[in-house]
């Protein structure tokens, strides 16, 4: 399994930037992060281009369909699966949401769990099941939500740091930090974005996300990955660098797709970013 720096910085895999990423330059990029789901079993010209690609460049994974909050058994022969893609393509890091999107089929969303001690021992027994079946440590990805479980008179509910923290402890995994999903949480259910990046444990992130939003109202963000990243997120990655150092960081663009030579751009402002506000890293990294 290939590792990757600090410093590097990412695209996703979509199909409809195959041609520009395969005519990339070097440089453009570091590494390439793709859903399982939509690559297993592909061939043709497209297994073929995936292929050229996880040879000339690293390749993570982030999947969209296992369900780890979910109560459905998990799926043990997609698992499987998954273990030989990454196997086969040398996959540096394997992440999943902290959600759930299956009851008697998949709900094609992500959706929240309740924050609670029960909710912690059920989602990290799954997660520690699924590092046994794919071989490695996984992370896991903080989500955005748009409400919040009820949760029981008999349970104890915790704020959606602690849950994460105590979800990471038990299950022994890495955190993604999607730093759009920060922001676009902090405003929904208005809480301090600055507190809740204080509350996360440095030495688990694994990597950062960087996505674009959709500003629905003053007071309701929606996470869409569709838009350029906005002035305030720019700002937070900023003051992720500064507290926990560099981390591979991706940029996700999933639809409006514009000119490679745009999201190059933005990957230009990640890596101006880390040279500013994580200094110690890059010189680390090159020293």
């Amino acid at each position: 399994m290939s590792c990757l720096a600090d410093t590097s910085v990412g695209l996703g895999l979509r199909r409809a930037l195959l041609g520009p990423l395969r005519d990339a330059a070097a440089g453009d990029f570091d590494f390439l992060e793709c859903a399982p789901e939509n690559w297993i079993g592909v061939g043709g010209r497209l297994g073929e281009a995936l292929d050229e690609l996880a040879a000339r460049h690293a390749l993570t994974c982030h999947g969209l369909s296992l369900s780890l909050g979910g109560f459905a058994p998990l799926d043990e022969t997609f698992l499987a699966r998954v273990r030989r893609f990454l196997d086969r393509h040398r996959v540096a890091l394997y992440s999943e949401h902290l959600s759930y999107c299956a009851d008697d089929g998949q709900l094609y969303d992500l959706l929240p769990l309740p924050f609670t001690d029960e909710a912690v021992h059920h989602v990290a027994a799954r997660i520690r099941q699924t590092q046994d079946i794919v071989g490695r440590r996984i992370a896991v990805e903080n989500v955005s939500y748009y409400a919040t479980m009820p949760v029981d008179r008999d349970q104890t509910a915790l704020d959606e740091a602690a849950f994460i923290n105590a979800v990471l402890d038990e299950a022994d995994c890495d955190l993604l930090l999607d730093v759009n999903n920060v922001y676009v949480n902090a405003i929904n259910h208005r809480y301090d974005p600055h507190d809740f990046l204080a509350a996360m444990p440095a030495q688990r992130i694994a990597c950062f996300h960087v996505a674009g939003h959709y500003d629905e109202a003053d007071d309701l963000k929606v996470d869409t990955h569709g838009a350029p990243v906005k002035d305030a997120v720019w700002s937070l990655l900023g003051e992720a660098y500064r507290r926990f150092g560099a981390r591979p960081t991706l940029l996700e663009r999933d639809f409006n797709i514009p000119p490679y030579a745009e999201l190059l751009g933005e990957l230009d402002i990640v890596r101006r970013l880390m040279r500013e506000h994580a200094p110690a890293s890059i010189t680390h990294a090159h020293a």
